[in-house]
């Protein structure tokens, strides 16, 4: 068992942060928003520093977690990115499936979103995988 590693707990949420930042602007912003049916004036009205810094931390949480994991049980390289997929695939994209899904969100946002947590945890993995 070794110790977790800070820098690439915060790199790996950066990274996680980066991939939101692409697939929720260039990527589908247009259709994201359509879709979650915010209009321009709520998207102007938000406040966008205390969403984007509470989101981070929320990566990061995610991003200790991941480390915690790798720091305990001090596996093979390849199997970093399967636990990084793992909690995407396993953990996360289900949880949002389960609220979508009594909500009655549209299948395209839910693609959209999980698509950026499956995306978005590949690229933590592979910052925590740099820094193994």
């Amino acid at each position: 068992m070794g110790p977790i590693n800070y820098p690439a707990v915060f790199l790996g949420a950066l990274a996680f942060f980066a991939v939101g930042a692409v697939w929720y602007s260039l990527l589908f912003g247009k259709a994201w928003q359509k879709l979650a049916g915010l209009s321009e004036d709520q998207i102007r009205g938000a406040n966008m520093p205390m969403i984007f810094g509470l989101c981070f931390v929320a990566e990061l949480v995610i991003s200790w977690m991941l480390g915690h994991q790798i720091a305990r049980t001090s596996p093979p390289a390849h199997v970093i990115m399967m636990f990084a997929l793992g909690f995407a695939g396993a953990l996360m994209i289900p949880a949002i499936a389960i609220n979508y899904l009594f909500q009655r969100k549209p299948l395209k946002l839910f693609l959209i979103d999980s698509g950026h947590f499956l995306v978005g945890m590949a690229a933590m993995g592979a910052v925590h995988l740099a820094f193994y």
